[in-house]
Order: structure tokens, then sequence, then C-alpha cells
């Protein structure tokens, strides 16, 4: 199935845009880097957060924008767990305006990276909703994903 809803293309711009932006810039980049995450799941993250263009007119693929979500769910689990505590640490100190940057980056990332999670979270209610839908009568396709049965886990965190 193709989404080609502008409402749920806005909302991955703007996800796009966060990561870009809050979670994965030039200070806190270095740290995400260590996260044991595969080659796969850093890939559907890129899809999903860089790659937009390419599907803006000829849409999304649902299962596609299902396991973009999963992999991002599982980056924001792992983040949470592996790269909050620790990063302060994690990065050199730098000096002057780059340090007061670095400073506000890893101060905000805990926050950032909770309006990650809430608008991927946002994003995957929309998109269920539309899979129900448009189901009609036959399993919704987020409930054939398995990836996607600890997503709200894995999102809201504890």
């Amino acid at each position: 199935m193709q989404v080609r809803e502008p409402e749920i293309i806005r909302l991955i711009e703007r996800i796009g845009e966060h990561f870009k932006t809050n979670i994965s810039n030039r200070f806190i980049r270095p740290a995400l880097l260590q996260l044991p995450l595969d080659k796969q799941s850093w890939d559907l993250i890129e899809v999903l957060t860089e790659k937009i263009e390419q599907y803006r007119y000829q849409g999304f693929h649902l299962d596609e924008l299902y396991r973009q979500i999963a992999a991002a769910a599982r980056f924001v689990s792992l983040s949470r767990r592996e790269i909050v505590p620790t990063l302060r640490n994690r990065l050199g100190g730098g000096s002057g305006a780059d340090r007061v940057l670095r400073d506000m980056a890893v101060n905000n990332f805990a926050s950032n990276l909770q309006l990650f999670a809430d608008l991927l979270n946002e994003l995957f209610v929309k998109l269920v909703e539309l899979d129900k839908r448009e189901s009609r009568g036959h399993v919704p396709l987020y409930k054939q994903i398995i990836e996607l049965q600890d997503i709200g886990r894995q999102l809201v965190g504890s």
C-alpha cells in the first residue's frame, strides 16, 4: 500500500528535521555511532530521516514505513539506555562557542530524544489508523510485522 497522505508526509518531514538538527548533529553523532545498532537499522533510520525527497511524490510503502519506525524505536530505546546516562563523558571538551553549543546539545539530548520518540509514536498511530481503514476485513499489516509488537515500550520507555 502506498501512503500519500499530506499529514503523514509533513510528519515524516518533521521527524527528519528534528533528527538531523537535535539528535544526530555534529556534537552528538560521535556518541551515537558507538551504539550497538546493526547496519540495516541505521539504513532504515537514514531512509526515514533523510531520504524523503525520493518518496514525497510517489508515496511511501506502508510496510517500509513500519520497518523504519521499528528501527528508529530500537535506536530510541538503545539511546536511552546507553547514551543518555553517559553522553557528557563520551564527548570531548571543545572550546569557546563550540563548547557552549556542545553543552547545549548534551543538556537537551534527553528531551530531544523524547520528542523524537513522541513524533515516531504519532506517526505509528496515524499509520495504524490508515492501515485499519484500508485493510477492509483482512488482518492489518501492522499486526503481521513482528518488530512492531514491542513498539510502545520502546518509544515510551521506562
